[in-house]
């Protein structure tokens, strides 16, 4: 995948962007606090926080290849789904969100599938996500009210924003209009253009890989991995806090709101959530009256961890995946 100027630069400002907020969280901190951390660190629950955040990602590879073989009509394997995922979160750690379409690449050069029913199925995936966060961030309410709305007071100005809101929608309707009427035009009058073909052969794929989910044989496996998934990323948190003394006394509500706060840091486009996922987690832990410097040094911990797993196997994926891709080139004589 070519990556233009434009992209390059967005990669650059999005990374010295997390490279900036980072600093600035951890400027205070001194190497000799964040070794001592480590030095009390269990690694018995760290490596058991890494087995389940490899479950999870071997569970997320499962439920992609039943949406993948009931988009494509084929019988993909787990394997091949699982390494093209990890290539797909290595490149994410390059360049944010450029991993969704690296994964569907991998598969499209390994088995040749159609890269727009491959796309179909990640938007689903994806969307199928926002609904389990979703779902957590409800949770979460439910259980920690008072703490959520306190939070939600102090971060947000709801006169402000609901103002901002009204003023706002009435512009963004507009602008969505005049770009429907636009493309449409486009289609109508260049429909015999070959890039206009492309493109509507690319939308009808994409609409089959999205309306995948229904032809999804098994329907139970899909959605209790799904929700697997999720329960993964909670437990590998909760590993890692009991291998901490400082939070190892965290309830499991307390955990679901570090969960929830970390998930949306995750959510910024920078490179693997570097800053944002650390401050929004040491934000949230200053609430179960840990120090700053305790919040700071579990975001410190849990993020690496995850991220030295994601690249220890991102690179074993993308060694098979280029030996896989070698293979099926044809050889001249």
């Amino acid at each position: 995948m070519k990556i233009t100027l434009k992209q390059g630069i967005q990669v650059v400002v999005s990374l010295i962007v997390a490279v900036g907020i980072f600093w600035f969280l951890y400027k205070d901190i001194s190497f000799e606090e964040l070794s001592g951390a480590v030095a009390e660190l269990s690694w018995y629950w760290l490596a058991a926080s890494i087995l389940v955040a490899l479950f999870g990602f071997w569970l997320r590879a499962w439920r992609w290849k039943l949406l993948i073989d009931a988009s494509t009509e084929s019988n993909v394997r787990t394997s091949r789904a699982f390494w093209a995922l990890m290539v797909g979160y290595l490149t994410n750690l390059i360049v944010p969100r450029a991993g969704e379409v690296a994964r569907c690449g991998v598969l499209k050069k390994t088995d040749g599938l159609d890269m727009g029913k491959l796309v179909g199925t990640v938007i689903v995936e994806r969307s199928i996500d926002l609904l389990m966060m979703v779902s957590c961030i409800f949770l979460a309410f439910v259980i920690e009210r008072e703490l959520f709305v306190s939070i939600f007071e102090e971060l947000v100005a709801t006169d402000d924003l609901s103002e901002s809101l009204m003023n706002i929608l009435p512009i963004g309707i507009g602008v969505v209009i005049f770009l429907s009427l636009v493309v449409f035009f486009i289609f109508k009058k260049f429909k015999e253009s070959r890039i206009v073909i492309k493109v509507r052969n690319f939308g009808k794929n994409l609409y089959k890989g999205m309306l995948s989910i229904k032809d999804v044989e098994n329907q139970l496996g899909f959605w209790m991995s799904s929700l697997g998934v999720w329960l993964s990323y909670y437990l590998t948190m909760y590993a890692v806090a009991l291998g901490i003394p400082s939070t190892a006394s965290l309830t499991a509500s307390a955990i679901l709101m570090v969960m929830v706060m970390g998930s949306i840091g995750m959510t910024a486009p920078v490179q693997g959530g570097i800053g944002t996922f650390h401050a929004l987690v040491a934000f949230i832990l200053m609430k179960y009256d840990l120090s700053e410097e305790q919040g700071k040094i579990f975001a410190a911990i849990i993020h690496g961890s995850q991220v030295l797993t994601i690249i220890a196997i991102g690179l074993l994926a993308l060694g098979i995946f280029l030996r896989i891709s070698a293979k099926k080139k044809p050889r001249t004589s």
